[in-house]
């Protein structure tokens, strides 16, 4: 039987390490994107690439890393003749955990010099995307998306041998919908302001500001 996969992505490295240390020797896959792998695999623990199962490198400085079938597929794969079918076509596996959380949006728009591009620059597509994907489908996979709840989790994954409960599921789940309605409303929020007022005159200019790697 094939070990049960793992996909982490975070901008906020709370506890990284610590919870992908007690995944590996709990038997599961990891795979990370870009700055999540590396700070994994600098502490020695086995970590894959996205890529890896993509088979596509991050583009556009990092703007696309999770943003394909083998990821989201894997995600939203329910336990149905039909979905394995599909899996099986395309050769992509099952993910059963995502932990990820999102560039920190309202701690940058609250800096007094921040302009448009610094905000634009900071709208998280693919951890949302994440998020809202493990989320619809918690009926079999788990969403981490506050370092606080891993302890918790890493205890009931072995308690359970791969299988946390639907109550956990669930509560995790709320919490990642709860978090992309709130970046949601922060963003919306934001550009309601500045294109209500002056400031909605500034030109968005390409290539200004370089995100640092999740």
């Amino acid at each position: 039987m094939a070990a049960p996969i793992a996909l982490l992505s975070v901008y906020d490295k709370t506890g990284l390490l610590e919870l992908a240390q007690s995944l590996q020797q709990a038997g599961v896959r990891l795979l990370g994107s870009g700055g999540t792998a590396n700070k994994i695999r600098a502490a020695s623990i086995p970590i894959e690439d996205v890529a890896a199962i993509t088979k596509a490198p991050e583009m556009l400085g990092g703007r696309v890393k999770t943003l394909h079938p083998a990821v989201h597929g894997g995600i939203l794969a329910r336990d149905i003749s039909s979905d394995e079918a599909d899996l099986a076509a395309q050769s992509i596996s099952k993910i059963s955990i995502v932990v990820c959380n999102l560039y920190p949006f309202t701690e940058t728009i609250s800096k007094p010099n921040c302009t448009i591009v610094d905000a634009v620059e900071e709208i998280d597509i693919g951890g949302v995307t994440l998020l809202r994907a493990a989320a619809k489908n918690h009926s079999r996979v788990s969403v981490l998306s506050d370092p606080r709840d891993y302890d918790e989790f890493v205890k009931a994954w072995v308690a359970g041998n791969g299988d946390v409960g639907d109550k956990l599921r669930r509560r995790l789940a709320l919490k990642a919908f709860e978090m992309t309605a709130a970046y949601d409303e922060a963003i919306s929020s934001y550009f309601r302001e500045q294109y209500a007022s002056a400031g909605g005159d500034e030109e968005l200019s390409s290539g200004l500001v370089q995100r640092m790697a999740l």
